[in-house]
């Protein structure tokens, strides 16, 4: 599947450029990556495709106090991977975690080691919300015996559950290539006890889990945390991000109503994650 690559300069960057980044996610935009002027926005063609950022967001404010210049492209399916390889960076969660691509040295890398190939889809850790999951995986009191990760992307968080003792994690994302990622990942550094599945939420109702993990945007985080709440064992714990500081308290109060508890919040660059308990 192509995918729109939008890039938008904007001066001064704060605070318009978060306040697009929210504009571009309740459109289709799925994930984004901050840069010095501004900000790089990825979406789904056929998702993104009807929708003009200049007449649906800031951009069309002749009154605003701002410049902004922005290009958009298509990245083409099969150029995904080489775009990701160009400029993988090795990722260090604190002294916790360290991901790699198969290309990097290993000797001097710190910290439990995943190696990801991410070919076409999100999640390589690179961005703040799965950096702030991997942390949170990591100071978790004990890890479940079983796990539901929605929304796996390339499988580094279901990777890491397993190494960090899960006995059964489920894997479970929209695309296919992204169930393909995982399955790869997953043998590539040697676990056996990933499920990885390709669907919606509803492929999992009716099972139950002691740790659900969740990295999302706003808007599907909301219509899934009522099942999460069902699906979540007692005393089991929700781990969600994919949303900004100021979706915090929105989300907190959803998962409050639904029986869920705010433990704590994690912060990075304007990103956030919620860890909840059932």
């Amino acid at each position: 599947m192509d995918y729109l690559e939008l890039t938008v300069n904007i001066v001064p960057k704060d605070p318009w450029s978060e306040i697009l980044l929210t504009e571009l996610a309740e459109n289709g935009y799925e994930s984004f990556v901050e840069t010095e002027t501004g900000i790089q926005a990825f979406g789904q063609v056929t998702l993104v495709n009807n929708f003009d950022p200049i007449n649906n967001t800031i951009l069309k404010n002749d009154t605003a106090d701002f410049v902004a210049q922005w290009e958009a492209k298509i990245i083409p399916q099969q150029n995904w991977n080489a775009l990701w390889e160009a400029d993988f960076q090795v990722v260090e969660v604190e002294k916790y975690l360290t991901i790699h691509a198969p290309f990097h040295e290993k000797e001097s890398l710190e910290g439990m080691l995943v190696e990801i190939q991410p070919k076409m889809s999100f999640g390589t850790g690179h961005h703040q919300t799965t950096w702030m999951m991997s942390k949170a995986l990591f100071e978790l009191d004990s890890m479940p015996s079983e796990v539901l990760d929605m929304g796996t992307g390339t499988g580094v968080l279901a990777i890491v559950a397993e190494k960090l003792g899960a006995d059964k994690i489920v894997a479970v994302d929209i695309e296919d290539w992204s169930v393909e990622n995982t399955i790869e990942n997953s043998e590539r550094n040697n676990c056996s006890k990933i499920e990885a599945i390709c669907g919606n939420i509803e492929m999992v109702e009716g099972q139950s889990f002691g740790l659900i993990l969740a990295n999302i945007n706003k808007n599907v985080l909301k219509a899934h945390l009522p099942a999460y709440a069902k699906m979540l064992n007692q005393n089991g714990t929700l781990l969600l991000s994919g949303f900004f500081d100021s979706d915090v308290d929105e989300l907190v109060t959803i998962a409050e109503s639904l029986g869920l508890s705010k433990y704590r919040i994690l912060n990075k660059d304007n990103w956030a994650a919620i860890e909840l308990k059932k």
